[in-house]
């Protein structure tokens, strides 16, 4: 069980709502007992969201559908999950957001998606890296928003429900109604703690919806995954910003930050919502990451750009910027790596 205790009554009104919280010195840990959530965290947003006539401009024009003759050399290497020593950090890319994490002697998911198909986009390009049946009992699931290619709910369905579930604050009530028993919502900068691994919550530059009257209802933001040996950042979903600056101040020596690299183009659509791989590289660097996993493309089909271009795009900057080739790993969907 994460060492959190889970609120009672959320909707007590003699709890007061939590403020926009700013970058701490300290660690936060998640307070025990009930807490009141703010209605909407649109005070969160950094830009203003594109609006409904620039959406229905970027469809009716085409923009979000590239060309995916080119899908077939999407690298794919599918040989199964290593068994990583308590001590270890082993990341394996599954494709999308989804990594399987081994860090301090659990399995943790990252914004799990092994459906074929999610709503409003066509089929996923590649299979999963790992199949379903090949995991290890998962210990934890973090989740960085509700965005459907995110937040999967027939993967979640096949969940053990007393897996323990870390999630943006408001959305632990999506887990609760599906019967899972050990969820911790968190609000930015707030930690809390399983086994030997430290799961903290950090912002980002993004935003939330589910359905047409939900939007920036629930939380976003990344995670910070801190054990003995290693530290990991996923980023899940973001634009660019101040707050990765923040992150590198507030939590230094980070072995690998996971960041998205697709979903960018037509950049003035995009640029609110998603970086560009020049912008993941400087977000690496402004966390103070030691290496950079590439995620957030080869899968779904989300935006613009040529499939094969974000992580081609990334690498050519990366070394543009004379960093070591080997600390960017652009895995191959299925691909293992082990942090030294």
């Amino acid at each position: 069980m994460s060492q959190t205790i889970q609120p009672e009554s959320p909707e007590a009104p003699e709890i007061p709502v939590s403020p926009v919280p700013k970058a701490p010195s300290a660690p936060i840990v998640r307070p025990a007992g009930p807490r009141r959530w703010p209605s909407s965290f649109a005070d969160r947003l950094t830009a203003p969201l594109p609006d409904f006539r620039e959406v229905t401009s970027v469809m009716w024009h085409g923009q979000l559908r590239p060309d995916i003759g080119d899908s077939d050399q999407i690298p794919v290497h599918r040989v199964g999950l290593p068994r990583a020593a308590a001590t270890e950090t082993v990341a394996t890319w599954v494709g999308h957001a989804t990594f399987v994490l081994q860090i301090g002697g659990l399995t943790v998911l990252t914004d799990p998606v092994w459906s074929r198909k999610i709503p409003g986009v066509r089929q996923r390009l590649t299979p999963p890296g790992v199949a379903w049946s090949d995991l290890p009992e998962v210990d934890a699931i973090v989740i960085s928003h509700n965005h459907y290619d995110h937040l999967d709910a027939p993967t979640i369905r096949r969940l053990p429900r007393d897996t323990a579930v870390f999630v943006p604050a408001k959305l632990g009530g999506w887990f609760r109604r599906r019967g899972f028993r050990d969820v911790t919502e968190l609000d930015w900068w707030e930690s809390a703690r399983l086994g030997d691994v430290t799961f903290d919550f950090v912002p980002a530059h993004h935003w939330s919806r589910r359905t047409l009257w939900d939007t920036c209802r629930t939380l976003w933001g990344g995670w910070v995954l801190t054990s003995p040996e290693h530290r990991v950042y996923f980023a899940g979903d973001t634009a660019y910003g101040e707050r990765f600056a923040q992150i590198g101040e507030r939590y230094p020596g980070i072995d690998l930050a996971l960041m998205p690299v697709g979903a960018y183009e037509p950049r003035w659509f995009m640029k609110v919502s998603h970086v560009d791989p020049a912008q993941a590289v400087q977000g690496c660097l402004d966390v103070g990451a030691r290496r950079m996993a590439t995620m957030h493309w080869g899968t779904f089909v989300l935006s613009g750009e040529p499939l094969l271009e974000p992580v081609r795009e990334a690498r050519a900057v990366w070394e543009s910027r004379g960093l070591d080739p080997a600390d960017l790993w652009d895995l191959a969907v299925g691909e293992s790596r082990t942090l030294p």
